[in-house]
């Protein structure tokens, strides 16, 4: 079992096994790989219920009693990933460790991703016992290894983080605090290029307690997070172990959650990734992990991992995980406290919103409308004249296309277009070429239309939108449809949902943020949400009073409300409306609710829903990137990489084809 500091709880699912004796042990395991085939169950079992150190022993007296080495054995009587993880148990962790590292740069290419994951995660006794056994096990020069594999400032982190001389978190200067943000600050966003040196520095030698301060400082004095910092000022392999490091000191065991999660969702197991880290923080903080999983992704680790994987494999990492917390449905201390973070980072950030598509230099709109009458002449359309000029024109300057298009040629655009395009594209094309209340007041419309209605697309639009944005909504729904939008929500929906709509539709969200009614707010929704002791009004009033707060609060006020709630009651708002409400209801609250938190990560989200899976939903995809394309569509490409770990571009590029790709790729405006 791990060696625990004075004080800490033991939060690993391996414990020492009561009344060990390790010649039994040995024995048994002999037993079970003696004659034709081998005991696999019997396998698992033992080892699983054993702690490293335990396991260790049985080494020994294995070899003392069979003149064997166990894990020569177990390496030939089993396979595959069931064998690497049994394996991987075996050694000692900076065994384990050292074993990673060396898979990881040896033969052709390196896997970054692992350098990255042990390097930036590791304490200083850590990585001094795994350059130790190194050493021992190889009889070479881990850091001479690395240098020999890496290069530029990702090689120069490294060899920091190598050294192991992270300085203890006892002492925190509020001197050095304010010194390290400057330096920081001037470092990345106040210079002509980027001193990655000090990046390194600091990074790789404070504290953790004296950088968790230093990150909440620099979100104070510069608005936005140090991550929207890295990512804007370094790049490559380099960008992605710095923000390793950043979310190892913000918290390890989210990063180990957030690793896990990528391991294991979409088509395909990352099961080298799924090993490492369930061997390395099964006597860790693998409880603490659980906690986190249950949290961020709405299930828990252990049915993940019962659905992504099989056999004596599944048996053994499910052995490893220690229970199953989608079972206890609850939620847990730490992952309040890592609520109540996020929720602080939320409310204090000032993080600009920047689109893709930009006005054109040297606009010129008489040689646009000719080109794009050209286009559409004679035989066939040049469809990729008419992409290369709507989608590299703001929607300004469509107007005036529009405009110009009909004095000259005394036809309408629009419908030369519409004539011209068919299917995804024409609707992503016809999309651009509106001006955005009216694309969002069509989109509403046609949510409504016909049988059924697209709840989702009204939730979607309703709930994200400024009140400007409404406000502007509103004129051109009546303008089009020659009725009110308060009146069509009325004749499609019904009861508490049409009211939460109908609220929203106004666009009366108040300003700024109410200190005197945080806790109030805060109260009521503990109650309606069925987490306070006491009620102070009967359900129907409550629910009158919740929707009022989420409607008509403002953004900076409901992020008060909702850390409040999470200081009341030790759970997240959204994790607790999931939990507790059902239908349309629940889901446009959520959608509020996510909108506060990040509004680029809702969208992200989307974009992401809209094509995983089979089949894409073209028209949540097409809606998404017309009118968030000059708001805030290269934030939601960045949400989108951190969460997803691949780019919106290569999602798009591996989802749809032809035309309708290419215009989609325009509009995205880059790789990432």
């Amino acid at each position: 079992m791990a060696k625990l500091a004075q004080g800490t709880k033991y939060r690993g699912s391996i414990h020492d096994f009561p009344d060990f004796d390790p010649s039994q042990d040995a024995e048994t395991l002999y037993n079970a790989m003696k004659g034709f085939g081998s005991d696999k169950e019997a396998i698992l079992e033992l080892i699983t219920s054993r702690s490293n150190r335990q396991r260790q022993e049985i080494c020994q007296n294995y070899k003392s009693l069979y003149g064997k080495d166990l894990i020569a054995d177990l390496k030939y009587e089993l396979t595959g990933k069931f064998e690497r993880l049994i394996v991987g148990l075996m050694r000692p962790p900076a065994y384990s460790d050292a074993k990673e590292i060396k898979d990881a740069i040896s033969g052709i290419g390196t896997d970054e991703k692992c350098l990255i994951e042990i390097l930036a995660s590791r304490t200083n006794e850590q990585i001094h016992q795994l350059v130790a056994a190194y050493k021992d096990a190889y009889e070479r020069d881990l850091e001479a290894d690395v240098i020999g594999d890496t290069s530029g400032h990702f090689q120069k982190m490294l060899v920091v983080l190598l050294q192991g001389t992270r300085e203890d978190d006892d002492v925190v200067s509020e001197d050095l605090v304010q010194q390290d943000v400057q330096d920081l600050y001037e470092a990345g966003e106040l210079k002509w290029g980027t001193d990655e040196a000090q990046f390194i520095y600091i990074l790789g030698n404070r504290s953790k307690q004296h950088l968790r301060l230093v990150f909440d400082e620099y979100l104070k004095t510069t608005g936005k997070p140090i991550e929207a910092s890295i990512r804007g000022e370094l790049s490559g392999d380099f960008e992605k172990l710095m923000l390793a490091v950043v979310k190892c000191i913000r918290s390890t065991p989210e990063y180990f959650a957030e690793r896990l999660f990528k391991a294991m969702k979409g088509l395909g197991t990352r099961d080298n990734t799924l090993i490492r880290i369930m061997v390395s923080r099964s006597e860790l903080d693998i409880l603490d992990v659980r906690e986190i999983f249950r949290t961020k992704y709405e299930k828990s680790l252990y049915s993940m991992i019962k659905n992504d994987t099989s056999g004596e494999y599944k048996k053994t990492l499910l052995k490893l995980c220690g229970g199953d917390d989608d079972a206890a449905g609850k939620f847990f201390p730490e992952a309040a406290q890592v609520a109540y973070q996020m929720w602080e980072l939320s409310a204090v950030a000032r993080v600009e919103a920047k689109g893709t598509v930009h006005p054109a230099g040297d606009f010129n709109p008489d040689a646009d409308a000719k080109a794009l009458r050209k286009a559409m002449k004679g035989l066939g359309t040049d469809e990729d004249t008419i992409i290369d000029i709507i989608t590299h024109r703001s929607n300004a300057q469509r107007q005036q296309i529009r405009q110009t298009f009909k004095s000259h040629f005394g036809r309408d655009l629009m419908a030369d277009l519409k004539s011209e395009l068919s299917g995804d594209l024409a609707r992503l094309i016809l999309g651009l070429m509106m001006p955005p209340a009216h694309y969002d007041a069509k989109q509403l419309k046609k949510a409504m239309e016909g049988a059924g209605t697209d709840e989702k697309a009204l939730i979607e639009i309703l709930a994200t939108r400024t009140n400007a944005e409404i406000r502007a909504i509103n004129e051109a729904y009546k303008e089009d449809y020659h009725m009110s939008l308060e009146d069509a929500l009325s004749s499609d929906t019904s009861g508490l949902f049409k009211r939460i709509l109908i609220s929203l539709a106004t666009g009366n969200r108040e300003e700024g943020e109410d200190r005197d009614r945080v806790r109030e707010d805060a109260q009521v929704a503990a109650e309606i949400l069925e987490m306070a002791d006491t009620s102070s009004g009967d359900r129907s009033s409550l629910e009158t009073r919740f929707m009022m707060i989420l409607c008509t609060r403002s953004y900076q006020h409901l992020r008060r409300v909702f850390q409040e709630f999470v200081k009341m009651t030790n759970y997240d708002v959204e994790h607790t409306i999931k939990k507790g409400m059902s239908g349309d209801v629940r889901d446009v609250f959520v959608a509020i609710v996510q909108s506060v938190k990040n509004k680029p990560l809702f969208f992200a989200d989307k974009l992401y829903k809209s094509m995983k899976g089979a089949g894409t939903e073209e028209k949540t995809l097409t809606r998404i990137m017309v009118s968030r394309s000059e708001i805030d569509l290269l934030n939601i490409r960045r949400e989108f990489i951190e969460k997803y770990d691949k780019s919106l571009h290569q999602a798009i590029e591996g989802d749809t084809s032809g035309h309708f790709l290419k215009a989609l790729l325009a509009v995205c405006g880059g790789k990432d």
